[in-house]
């Protein structure tokens, strides 16, 4: 046993001091970013947000409305929509920026391959974008199963997590990854820090694992945490590459959860992924050997997401404006954390 002493950060524990900027208005910012996969080479050229692969958020919905939307946000999709379902939205949806997410059973793979036999036999074209999401990535078989991943897909784009800490990171990149999902513990409805006292602070690690990806030409993706848009800009500011949100997407009309009535006032279910909910959902209940590891919340229904993202995207541009960055690729190199004890004032709540 040892102990760390050096403090690790939370985004609640920090804010960005504010710069001279020459900025007029925020409509000069570029929140666009350009990318050229280390492994694939595919290039990437969008607004670096990601939609996570969660049961209300990852969904078929949010990606058209994410393409609507018309900044190149992408959408994890959630895994477990049926191989019919999957093929049609890409043949109706060639042009939209959707990952395609799995697990490492031997039922995901072949999963995978039903569904890309399915494409090419209708000469169905689609991006090329794997994620592999598992909740622990430190165990030798996923990175043994991103291996295989890369050597049997050699022309994919390729996401795999999660870790929080830079060995794994560089294991992960060296061994196919070309980008490396950030996060064990920091989500809404994720209760991995309860059940099991395993985490760490989503600043700090993304701090340490952009530095190891980086270094080897790789990227990280800051997955959680995030529950206002100064969060974002906060993880962007830290060296995240892509930002993935489950919690600040859920409760739209793009859900597709179920919709009730407390009280009088709408609400939309919203559960982790490791929740008791969400295996006996897929997988019939939770396996005797493990125990639930999320949980089930009722979001305030929010109505269409648009309203969210132009709250997430002008916070973004925002914030550039206050370190003098025009573009977001330079917010990083502008920003300056400083270490807080309050971020807000709630004598009104809040909001």
């Amino acid at each position: 046993m040892r102990i760390e002493e050096d403090v690790k950060l939370d985004f609640k524990d920090v804010l960005i001091r504010p710069k001279r900027s020459t900025l007029v208005s925020r409509k000069e910012v570029d929140l666009k970013r350009e990318y050229k996969f280390l492994h694939s080479g595919h290039i990437f050229q969008g607004v670096p947000v990601i939609a996570a692969n969660m049961d209300g958020v990852g969904t078929m919905k949010m990606a058209k409305a994410f393409h609507e939307d018309g900044n190149g946000l992408s959408v994890a999709l959630t895994k477990h929509y049926p191989i019919k379902d999957l093929v049609s939205f890409y043949q109706k949806n060639e042009s939209q920026q959707a990952w395609y997410s799995l697990g490492t059973s031997s039922n995901d793979m072949e999963k995978l391959k039903a569904v890309l036999k399915e494409l090419e036999s209708k000469s169905i074209s689609y991006e090329k974008r794997l994620c592999i999401d598992v909740a622990n990535g430190y165990s030798q078989a996923f990175v043994d199963f991103v291996k295989k991943t890369r050597d049997a897909f050699p022309d994919f784009t390729i996401m795999a997590g999660n870790v929080v800490t830079g060995e794994m990171v560089e294991e992960l990149i060296l061994g196919g990854a070309d980008i490396v999902k950030v996060g064990i513990g920091p989500g809404s409805v994720c209760t991995t820090r309860k059940m099991t006292g395993v985490g760490y602070p989503q600043l700090s690690a993304v701090i340490e694992c952009a530095d190891a990806a980086h270094g080897l030409k790789g990227l990280v993706c800051s997955d959680g945490g995030c529950t206002v848009p100064g969060d974002l800009a906060k993880a962007f500011g830290a060296g995240a590459d892509f930002v993935m949100l489950g919690g600040m997407l859920s409760g739209h009309d793009q859900s597709e959860m179920e919709l009730v009535e407390k009280g009088g006032e709408k609400f939309v279910t919203f559960y982790g992924m490791s929740s008791s909910q969400a295996m006996e959902k897929h997988a019939g209940g939770v396996a005797e050997y493990r125990a639930s590891e999320g949980k089930l919340v009722y979001v305030p229904y929010r109505g269409d997401v648009s309203g969210t993202l132009q709250d997430i995207l002008g916070g973004l541009r925002s914030v550039c404006t206050y370190v003098g960055a025009p573009k977001l690729k330079e917010l990083s190199k502008r920003t300056t954390f400083i270490r807080v004890s309050q971020q807000l004032n709630t004598i009104f709540g809040n909001g």
